[in-house]
């Protein structure tokens, strides 16, 4: 490979032929891709800005996101939180309302932890170099990598998964790039680019090129700047790389929730009553209807309510279906049944909840909630819209 042939030009001298051929090679790559990116680059809001807080923010949001979601997301969250003061000063419930629909909840409170260290340390700013970057929480080596490269010029190789894909192709490295020797391999490779200068370039280029053309279905070899460069292309086995990681069986969970009424459900000035999941909880911050998991054995009306008492000791009476979705996560998928009920008697406590709350149907678009349970309150609007207009024409 480049960088093993590079280290061995180092070593021996000008004159090996092989290390010369690599020099060449990767010095031909790095200015193609230079050239391709300064006219092709995709415009994009986060790359109009030298703000490192700016950066910050738009590399959490686009971690396992897809760029045109995130676009939606970036600029109202900025003028919410413009700077780490601001961040760091807002409440969990307020960034999370911000994150609200975008997902990977974890990222918002890892963003909102890491300001609230900084302003406690006194710097509010972010530090300049990838090891003092990866000490703060939810980033990583690729967040710090991309961060010190794109908003300090560091000379760091960032490895998301387009760049992987885009330099497991080009140099044809075998091995599952999530398996450390294979992404070691890759590293290298993009490291002797990086250090050719401009890494902040370089690394938007490979990102670019791998969204956009190196693509993992259908790859759009026609189109590429460096396909004369890449090793699969050449072997006609772009389809091939990465070698594709060996899938496991995703779980299937049933999931109940209940629309706890302080009455019977629809009536005017009633309420609604939701939990707040524990920050260290999957999707911890965030509003729900409460429930959990039907166990093996139990009817949806026996597991709705053991999960009431055991995380709101009350007592309810179920009632009819309001509805059933099917959502999936990154590593199971569930389906969700939301069931009417009355409260009968015990006043709630937050026992394995962060906290609770009664709200009016009006009230509950003020929360943050995850998806499943945003498609809950959409047919729940419908139904208290509907239900009022029909009491209005009585």
């Amino acid at each position: 490979m480049i960088a093993s042939a590079l280290r061995r030009q180092e070593e021996g001298g000008s004159g090996d032929p092989d290390a010369v051929d690599a020099s060449e090679r990767i010095a031909t790559l790095h200015r193609a891709l230079l050239a391709w990116y300064a006219v092709e680059a995709r415009d994009l809001p986060w790359r109009q800005t030298r703000d490192p807080y700016a950066i910050w923010v738009s590399e959490v949001m686009l971690q396992q996101t897809r760029v045109e979601t995130v676009l939606a997301y970036y600029d109202p969250f900025l003028r919410r939180f413009p700077d780490i003061e601001h961040l760091a000063a807002g409440t969990l419930d307020e960034v999370l309302k911000a994150w609200e629909g975008l997902g990977y909840y974890r990222r918002a409170r890892n963003l909102h932890r890491a300001a609230k260290l900084l302003v406690e340390e006194g710097g509010a700013a972010l530090p300049r170099s990838a090891a003092e970057l990866r000490r703060l929480p939810g980033v990583g080596a690729y967040t710090a990598a991309a961060l010190a490269s794109i908003a300090f010029g560091g000379s760091e190789a960032a490895l998301d998964g387009n760049v992987l894909r885009v330099l497991s192709r080009i140099f044809r490295v075998d091995g599952e790039p999530h398996r450390a020797a294979t992404r070691e391999a890759i590293r290298r490779e993009a490291s002797a680019l990086c250090a050719l200068g401009s890494a902040a370039q370089i690394n938007q280029a490979l990102m670019d090129l791998g969204a956009r053309i190196c693509r993992s279905r259908s790859p759009r070899c026609h189109e590429c700047p460096v396909a004369a460069t890449c090793d699969a292309h050449r072997a006609g086995e772009e389809v091939l790389y990465p070698r594709p990681r060996k899938r496991r069986a995703i779980p299937h969970v049933d999931v109940v929730a209940g629309l706890v009424w302080d009455g019977a459900p629809f009536q005017p000035g009633g309420r609604l009553l939701i939990s707040q999941r524990k920050e260290d909880d999957m999707l911890g911050g965030l509003w729900e209807f409460p429930g959990g998991r039907v166990e093996e054995g139990e009817s949806h009306g026996e597991a709705l309510a053991r999960e009431l008492m055991e995380e709101l000791g009350i007592v309810v009476e179920v009632g009819d279906l309001f509805m059933q979705l099917r959502h999936a996560y990154t590593h199971f998928r569930i389906t969700l049944h939301a069931y009417h009920c009355r409260h009968l008697r015990g006043v709630p406590r937050a026992i394995d909840c962060a906290n609770w709350a009664w709200v009016g149907p009006q009230e509950l678009a003020s929360y943050a909630f995850p998806t499943a349970d945003r498609r809950i309150l959409e047919r729940l609007a419908g139904a208290v819209g509907h239900d009022q207009s029909l009491s209005r024409g009585r």
